[in-house]
């Protein structure tokens, strides 16, 4: 059903008077309830505004990084960028996480690492924590769903002078210095409906509570994004930058071997838009894709429907992405032919973060 209703959302060109007919139907079933949640979310947001619902605001210097829509736009590898380049600056950032898709109770905070050392797994931790702790050393990460809590304890226990809210464009409990909104060059704001109509977890209107905008471009050009860059810009008057992803290198996820290109492979993942990550593997065949839903976790079972899918099709690897990597490597061993793709986003950090 949510791969389905992603399709929905997503989808601009109807070939088929049945797909037309399709459409209209479900149409009419969401409407209502995407009408009600729209009035919950902008009376929610007009609290805020009047201060009726109190914000927190941290006597640390705080960014949030966060989207309007539901699923992937690339905030993970932006966020440890951004820690990356603070922590190299002199600072000492702590990441706040919701820690979704995690074992651990999130309403008191977890210390997933200190910016020393890891103390929990992925499957513990979440895997986006998990990966931010991994790649953003000397930066602190704590999950809670109180991002409240979690920052008085960065200030108080980790010493903290910057704050990162990842994922916190609809947190509004705590007050942000920066607010970076990302959005996906390509799929932009699905067909501009709330949830369930379209993905939008927030109205367009609420862009206005953006300080700049964070255009993603996942493909190997970046002149429609680019494009789409100025139009934000101008229709909103907020500064746009424009980040692309680019793919790294492919390494063993045990033993960080790399692979050869132009190799036949199986491509797997559990992320919410896996046919971009797909597109990152052009310079390999790849025989077969295999879609889990979003944060899965990974089972032998699991292992088992992808060496028979491997061996099916003769493929020579196994790639999955960073995130999915995590959560893998608990459950593999050194001789595990499962592969991930590493991706390095490229941004203007010094024109986004400083004034």
């Amino acid at each position: 059903m949510k791969v389905f209703l992603t399709e929905f959302h997503y989808k601009k060109d109807y070939k088929t008077p049945l797909d037309v007919l399709s459409a209209v139907v479900l149409y009419m079933i969401l409407f209502l309830p995407s009408v009600v949640y729209l009035f919950i979310v902008k009376f929610r947001n007009y609290l805020y505004k009047k201060n009726v619902i109190k914000s927190f605001q941290s006597r640390v210097y705080t960014i949030s990084i966060g989207n309007l829509t539901t699923g992937g736009t690339g905030k993970t590898p932006i966020t440890a960028q951004i820690a990356n380049y603070l922590q190299q600056k002199g600072e000492r950032p702590v990441i706040l996480s919701r820690g979704y898709g995690g074992n651990l109770p999130n309403k008191e905070v977890n210390i997933i690492s200190d910016g020393e050392n890891i103390k929990f797994t992925a499957k513990e931790s979440g895997d986006e924590p998990f990966w931010l702790a991994q790649h953003c050393k000397g930066t602190g990460v704590l999950t809670c769903s109180s991002r409240v809590k979690s920052a008085k304890y960065a200030q108080s226990y980790l010493k903290a002078t910057r704050l990162i809210l990842d994922d916190g464009f609809q947190h509004q409990k705590l007050k942000r210095d920066l607010n970076l909104l990302v959005v996906d060059s390509e799929k932009q704001f699905s067909n501009g409906c709330v949830l369930p109509l379209g993905a939008l977890r927030e109205p367009l209107s609420e862009i206005k509570r953006a300080d700049k905008i964070i255009v993603v471009n996942k493909n190997f050009e970046d002149r429609s994004a680019k494009t789409y860059a100025r139009y934000l810009r101008k229709k909103y008057k907020k500064p746009a930058f424009v980040c692309s992803m680019v793919p790294d290198i492919v390494y063993n996820i045990n033993t960080e071997e790399l692979i050869d290109d132009n190799i036949p492979v199986i491509a797997f993942s559990a992320i919410a838009q896996p046919e971009q990550f797909y597109n990152f593997l052009s310079r390999y065949d790849v025989m077969a894709t295999r879609d889990f839903s979003d944060h899965h976790i990974y089972t032998k079972e699991d292992l088992k429907e992808l060496e028979s899918l491997q061996k099916k099709y003769s493929a020579v690897a196994m790639i999955t992405t960073e995130k999915d990597a995590v959560k893998l490597k608990e459950i593999t061993d050194k001789n595990s032919n499962i592969f991930a793709l590493k991706l390095k986003p490229v941004l203007d950090l010094k024109n986004i973060l400083e004034e």
